[in-house]
Formats: C-alpha cells, structure tokens, sequence
C-alpha cells in the first residue's frame, strides 16, 4: 500500500524539477524543430522549464544512451523517430536495448520523406534511378544518418521493392543531418532518403532533385512530386514518424500523466497548425497502442533487412 501511494505521490508532483528534452540528431533537425515547438507548451502546462538538448552523434544512438542512464523519473524525455523501434533490429552492439530499456510514450506526428539525387548526378525522376541501378548492380551508392534509422531502412524497403541493389554508405560518428545532406549534394552517394521538412530548401536551391515521397499520398509540401508508388513501385509506404520515450522504470502514473499531458498539448490548435505547416499529420494512438506499434515496427525492420536486396 505504501509503494501504491508512493507512485501516487510521484505522478501528481510530477515534474518536480526542469524536464530535459533529448534530441539524438542535432540541431535544426525534424526532432530538434519539433522538441523545440513543444517545449514551451509543456512549460505553460506544467510550470516547469522544459528545455531541448542536442546530443547527436554515433549514428544517433548517443543521445539515446544518455536517456537509458538517466533517472528513471520522467524528467529526461527522448524524441526520436522510427530509429528508436528499427534500431533494436539493426544494431547489435548498442550500449542499452531500444526496447527493453525504454517506454514508449506517445506518438507525436509522421511524414513523408522526399527520395532525392543531387543535381549533379543527372538523375531526375524514380525510373531514371531504377535504370542506373540496374545498368550497374551493387555500384550505386546511398546515404543515410545512421545504420538502423528510418533513412537507411527505408532506403533498403526501396531498394527491395524496386529489383536493385546498392552500397549504403553510413555516416561518420559525429555527422549530423546537415552533414548527410552535404555528402548528398558533394555527390558521395547517388540517392538518399530525407525528410521533406530538411530537404526543401536544398531542393528550392536546386541543389537536391526530388525524385518522389514516400507516403501513399502526395506531400502538402511537395505536391508537384509524385509519390514513390505512382513513379512505378507499386505500394510503396513508407513515412517517417516522431515519438517520445523515458528511460524503463519510470512510474506508471509518470508515464500516464505524460501521455495525457502530452497529448492535450498535440490537440491544441497552435501545434496543430505547426505540424501542418512542416508536412506532418496525427499519428493518434494510446500509451499501450503506441508500445504495440514500436515493437511492431522493430519486427518488420528485422524481416526486411533479413530479405534485403544485397550487393
């Protein structure tokens, strides 16, 4: 009865003390952007500073490693993307488990991902880059941030749903999105897969070609490039989507004033409006729903990658 109550008291003087948001790819990123629009109205809410802290780095598992050492109280967050369920299938030798060592949260959004070359390459459309591919198996190269994130398993769904192998090139420890993006348009890699949100300037600059996004429907943001599926690969899906996650020990009713809390902060209108406008849609679910769909999304990672087209 005593711990009962303890948990109890935990959860209705929760936050007690500043929360931390920890970010694992860097500043102006899709996470950092979208941390950063939710923290003052976490801090409105809870009358605690909530601040946004950038810890990118080893393939984006840095700032992951950094929350699984943390107390588990609720007051170090992660916002990742589909990194943190795929990476649990991809990487093995992680310094904490992505699926035994945290708890999902709540969904925050998804999006598109834009398939993109860089100008120099001259390849301009889906079909275009198929065909290279296959004039040359296993020499194309593509890039991603990280082994195990959303733009290397994405790329790899790609790659097996269009008949063509290629070389993935990883990112250097300490290389950022932007970095990843500059090894695009200096033409390390031939094709990358990016979310729209840090693509579109480069894409506007002419810089980046947009070959085709990756969700079922056309990108608010893009809506002159077609989808992946209508440029030939018939049924390809594949959006990026944020979450949050604490470290595994933090008290259930934590946990549930945070999904509660959280999610009345997304149903607001002025977030609502935010997410909008960077191409992003609700990605509605419950705690429970949301830890299913995480170790979901961990085990079709792992069949995709133990079917993929090899080089």
């Amino acid at each position: 009865m005593k711990g009962a109550t303890n948990l109890a008291a935990s959860a209705r003087d929760y936050p007690a003390k500043p929360v931390r948001i920890i970010d694992p790819f860097g500043a102006g990123g899709g996470p950092d952007l979208l941390a950063r629009a939710l923290a003052p109205k976490l801090s409105a809410l809870w009358g605690q500073s909530v601040t946004v802290e950038n810890i990118p780095g080893a393939g984006a598992t840095a700032g992951p490693a950094s929350v699984a050492k943390s107390p588990a109280d609720g007051h170090t967050l992660l916002i990742n993307t589909n990194a943190q369920a795929y990476s649990a299938a991809l990487q093995k030798d992680l310094p904490y488990d992505p699926l035994k060592d945290f708890i999902p949260i709540i969904p925050l959004t998804r999006q598109a991902y834009v398939l993109v070359a860089a100008k120099a390459t001259g390849v301009t459309t889906v079909g275009e880059l198929i065909a290279a591919a296959k004039a040359k198996p296993g020499e194309l190269k593509f890039g991603s941030t990280g082994i195990g994130t959303g733009t290397h398993v994405g790329v790899e769904k790609f790659n097996q749903a269009a008949g063509i192998k290629a070389l993935h090139v990883p990112p250097s420890p300490n290389d950022s999105n932007a970095d990843t993006i500059a090894n695009a348009i200096a033409r390390r890699f031939t094709y990358y897969l990016v979310p729209i949100s840090l693509a579109l300037p480069h894409i506007r600059d002419g810089t980046l070609v947009a070959l085709g996004v990756s969700t079922a429907r056309r990108s608010t943001l893009l809506p002159e490039v077609p989808t992946i599926a209508e440029a030939g690969v018939a049924g390809f899906d594949f959006p990026i989507w944020y979450g949050i996650w604490v470290s595994v020990g933090t008290p259930t009713g934590v946990v549930d004033k945070l999904a509660n809390d959280i999610g009345r902060v997304l149903a607001g209108p002025d977030l609502r409006e935010w997410i909008a406008n960077h191409g992003g849609e609700p990605l509605s679910m419950t705690q429970p729903e949301f830890v299913r769909f995480v170790e979901s999304e961990s085990e079709g990672a792992a069949r995709l990658m133990k079917t993929s087209v090899k080089p």
